[in-house]
C-alpha cells in the first residue's frame, strides 16, 4: 500500500510546469505519483524525468469517452488502446475510466451497455496486460449527471464480468458523500477494488481536515490486506508542497 499524489488535482490551477510539478512529489517523499489526462502532457518529458528520478506512475486515465452509451463504443475502445500505448511507454499498468453521464433511456439497458462496453474491451487488456479501473462520482456535489455513482452497483457489474482486468477504483471522498460506511464498504469490496483514491470531506482536502478517519480506514486496509495505490486527489487552498509534506508525515504508509 502506498500513497501517489494525483498531480493534476493537487497542482489544479497553479502556474507549475511539468517538471517542477513532478520534482515536488519526489521532493516531498514520494515515489509515486499519477495524473488524470495523457494527451496534454509531455510524453518524452515525463518518461525522462521518471527514469531519471527513479519514480512510478501508479495509473492515469483513458480518455473521457462514454461507456454507457453503445453507439461510442468503437471510440471507446479506440481511446483505449491509444492509452495503452501512452501507458506502455510511461510503465503505466492501471487506466483509470469514467463511465460516462446518464442517458434518456432506461437504467438497466444503460448498464447493460456499461457491461457489454467493458467486456468487449477484455481482450485488449489481456494482451497489453493492464488493468481498467471504473470510478464511481459523486452527483450531489462535484459530478451531478453522472451515470455511475454507487460503489455497490459498481461491485456487483465488476463481480458479474469477473475478470481480473478490470476493477474499481473507490474514492472514499465521493463514496463519503454518496453512500458512507466507508470501511464496511472497502472491506467487502477489497476483491474488487484495484486502486482508491482518498481526500477529505466536506471540501476535498488533505486527509486530517474533515470528518474521515484515515487513520481508521488505512489500519481497515491493512487488515483487509489492500497493495495497491492510495491516490491523494485532494485541492490544496496553499502551498501544495506543504500539503504533501503534511499527509506524508502525518499519514505514514
Amino acid at each position: 500500500m502506498y500513497l501517489s499524489p494525483c498531480i493534476d488535482a493537487i497542482f489544479f490551477n497553479r502556474s507549475v510546469n511539468l517538471n517542477d510539478q513532478i520534482l515536488a512529489v519526489k521532493n516531498t517523499g514520494y515515489k509515486h505519483f499519477e495524473f488524470w489526462s495523457w494527451w496534454d502532457k509531455d510524453l518524452d518529458l515525463l518518461e525522462r524525468v521518471v527514469k531519471e528520478e527513479g519514480l512510478i506512475i501508479s495509473a492515469m486515465c483513458t480518455r473521457f469517452i462514454s461507456l454507457v452509451d453503445k453507439k461510442e463504443r468503437t471510440h471507446y475502445q479506440q481511446g483505449l488502446m491509444e492509452s495503452i500505448e501512452a501507458a506502455k511507454r510511461l510503465g503505466v499498468k492501471t487506466l483509470i475510466s469514467q463511465t460516462g453521464n446518464e442517458l434518456d433511456f432506461s437504467r438497466s439497458k444503460q448498464l447493460k451497455n456499461l457491461k457489454d462496453g467493458l467486456m468487449a474491451c477484455i481482450s485488449i487488456l489481456e494482451r497489453a496486460d493492464m488493468m481498467l479501473v471504473i470510478e464511481p462520482l459523486n452527483i450531489t456535489i462535484d459530478h451531478p449527471g453522472y451515470f455511475l455513482s454507487s460503489s455497490d452497483e459498481a461491485a456487483e457489474l465488476i463481480a458479474q464480468i469477473n475478470n481480473p482486468h478490470i476493477k474499481m477504483l473507490f474514492d472514499v471522498y465521493h463514496q463519503q458523500i454518496t453512500e458512507g460506511n466507508i470501511t464496511r464498504r472497502l472491506e467487502q469490496y477489497n476483491n474488487y477494488i484495484g486502486h482508491i483514491h482518498i481526500a477529505d470531506n466536506p471540501g476535498r482536502k488533505e486527509p486530517g481536515t474533515g470528518e474521515l478517519n484515515y487513520h481508521y480506514i488505512f489500519d481497515s486496509l491493512k487488515h483487509t490486506g489492500y497493495l495497491g495505490g492510495l491516490g491523494l486527489e485532494f485541492f490544496p487552498d496553499h502551498s501544495p508542497e506543504e500539503k504533501l509534506r503534511f499527509v506524508k508525515v502525518n499519514f505514514p504508509i
